[in-house]
């Protein structure tokens, strides 16, 4: 027997400033449906998601509610006006029977439901509205990236909420943890088009690299037809012209359908490259400590950070994570203790607050009004690692286009404001990376072009992200905050330290806490019984890295090849020869890299 749908969208079209959305877009949720809605940001996800809320009315196409369904949305920006309290506003609705599921929300996401609205951050409103949702406790639950402002202990009383829950539920997140672990089926939104696969995120990538390869390999063959039949049009149309009408109008419809096809976006051409090199010493911390109100947030905290380095700094919001940055950066002084800087320290900082941006200015200004970046008597230009470039060309590069560059800063998306302010710092010369919370909002496709950005950095890298596969694939060391101002220095990523935390308790211990060594940890400190995590994808990355480096030597190389280049475009010349030698480097050290891991994979072997 059928079941009867949650909710049914049936031909619904939607246009937005004279651009459609969506164009005769038909789906179904059943009972139970766990699914992860992907797409890249801009493409609809969230007004999607808003038109099976009922919140947004489509142009075309009806909505369907199965009787005695109610579905429930998780509003980014909720609106508690009327409200004094959070915890009011979770409660509004509800029985008072029903209360004990507020308070259990409350406890699970850490929200206070004693905080007066007026007074309440963006992510603690975030965070009433997404325990109001698991309170009201709907048929169809729509979850608009519920991770984002949730630290990692939330994020896993949430994972464990919707593992059990009977309810069907769709997610919109960039955390491929917590969607890998939660979906069963994906529905993907490219260029308008919805598509539905039965399985989960864990397949998703498989499954768009594959359409798309099907997509190139289709468009492809459109082409040459379309180049043959032109050919033939021209040499012999005059001659057959009655005869042959209907080839000529075929031709004039080919050209239409390729005319037609809406192109992929591509990624951002993010480009990130250090400044001069710092000392090897970049940071060295001494028995620094710090405490609020009487509250120890950090105790006799040591630490050396060395030239390269990936460190990450994970723990419960609220627990210090970003005024450790601060120390470490010196922007404010420890109560105890010492912090000193390496040479030619070049810091970059990426805020999780986006404070860097004024709302009310446009995109332009936003790049032209930053002192570091003026151009001096040019109004159009920003200055990129040092090169004037037109602003809006290097905006481009960050994929906003010509209308977006105008517009103020409070028009865009949460990942629109990321990509804008990774456009900001990515212009800086720097040699020290300082990213805090950086993940929220993108996009998987610029996470994962950020993520290889980081991996090429000369730089040392400084990370504070509650996005568990980020940190797998950036960390080489993470430092956990373990409350009342106790820290404990672990090697490799997320995985590495749940590994290392959890594993006395396998023979019924306490994980022994050790105070951060004040010497950088190196692969000796790892244990030696084979790869870490990071050290595992590392040694699965390097192939298709060296890769692609010996293809850009031999494009390179190709270009040199020229015996009139030096003499014809001496500039474009030098340029090339840095950028190959550049490539040797990498490449040389790549292949270093890959051998002394393969041998420790053999050794564990």
């Amino acid at each position: 027997m059928a079941q009867t749908p949650l909710l049914q969208l049936t031909d619904i079209s939607l246009t937005f400033g004279g651009e459609p959305v969506f164009d005769a877009l038909s789906l179904v949720v059943q009972p139970g449906d766990r699914v992860a809605l992907v797409g890249r940001n801009g493409s609809g996800k969230s007004t999607l998601m808003k038109v099976m809320a009922g919140l947004v009315e489509p142009d075309r196409g009806t909505r369907t509610v199965s009787p005695g369904i109610c579905v429930g949305y998780m509003e980014q920006e909720p609106d508690m006006a009327g409200f004094e309290t959070l915890g009011e506003y979770a409660a509004s609705g509800l029985d008072a029977s029903e209360m004990y599921r507020v308070e259990r929300a409350g406890e699970g996401l850490k929200f206070d439901p004693a905080r007066p609205v007026a007074t309440a951050s963006g992510g603690e409103r975030r965070r009433a509205a997404l325990a109001k949702l698991m309170a009201e406790a709907p048929d169809l639950m729509l979850l608009d990236e519920p991770t984002n402002h949730l630290d990692i202990e939330a994020i896993a009383w949430l994972e464990a909420e919707l593992k059990q829950t009977r309810a069907g539920y769709i997610l919109i997140s960039h955390d491929r943890a917590f969607l890998r672990e939660l979906s069963r089926a994906t529905l993907w939104i490219d260029r308008g088009m919805t598509r539905r696969q039965e399985k989960g995120f864990e397949a998703f990538e498989a499954w768009r690299d594959k359409t798309w390869e099907e997509e190139d390999q289709q468009r492809h063959k459109l082409d040459r037809k379309i180049k043959s039949e032109a050919r033939w049009a021209v040499e012999g149309i005059s001659a057959r012209r009655k005869r042959n009408q209907g080839r000529v109008r075929a031709l004039q419809a080919l050209r239409a359908e390729r005319a037609g096809q809406i192109r992929r976006q591509g990624t951002a051409a993010m480009a990130l490259e250090s400044g001069r090199k710092s000392g090897k010493k970049v940071i060295e911390a001494r028995g620094i400590e710090k405490s609020y109100d009487g509250v120890p947030i950090l105790r006799r905290f040591d630490i050396k950070v060395q030239r390269g380095d990936r460190v990450a700094f994970v723990g419960p919001n609220g627990v210090g994570k970003t005024t450790l940055l601060k120390l470490l950066l010196k922007e404010i002084d420890p109560d105890a203790g010492e912090v000193s800087h390496g040479t030619n320290l070049l810091p970059a900082v990426f805020d999780q607050t986006r404070a860097q941006l004024d709302p009310e200015m446009s995109l332009w200004e936003s790049m032209t009004g930053d002192k570091e970046m003026r151009v001096s008597g040019r109004a159009d230009q920003v200055l990129v690692r040092g090169q004037p470039r037109h602003v809006v060309g290097y905006l481009k590069d960050f994929l906003f286009d010509e209308r977006q560059v105008r517009a103020p800063v409070r028009s865009l998306s949460g990942g629109e404001k990321a990509r804008l302010l990774l456009a900001k710092l990515m212009a800086r010369e720097s040699n020290l990376l300082v990213l805090d919370e950086p993940t929220n909002d993108l996009d998987i496709e610029t996470l994962d072009l950020l993520q290889e950005l980081l991996d090429d950095y000369d730089g040392t890298v400084m990370l504070v992200s509650h996005d568990r596969d980020f940190l797998d694939r950036v960390a080489t060391t993470t430092i956990a905050f373990e409350g009342d101002g106790r820290t404990t220095v672990y090697a490799g990523g997320w995985s590495d330290y749940q590994a290392q935390k959890t594993k006395p308790s396998d023979v019924g211990e306490k994980p022994t806490k050790t105070k951060p060594k004040a010497e950088k940890l190196t692969q000796s400190d790892t244990p030696a019984k084979g790869l870490s995590f990071t050290e595992k994808h590392r040694l699965e990355e390097l192939p298709g890295l060296m890769d692609r480096w010996q293809a850009e030597i031999a494009k390179l190389e190709e270009l040199m090849a020229d015996p009139e280049l030096f003499t014809r475009e001496p500039v474009k010349f030098k340029k090339a020869s840095e950028a190959l030698v550049e490539r040797q480097q990498k490449l040389a050290a790549a292949e270093e890299e890959w051998f002394e891991l393969a041998e420790k994979a053999e050794a564990q072997g």
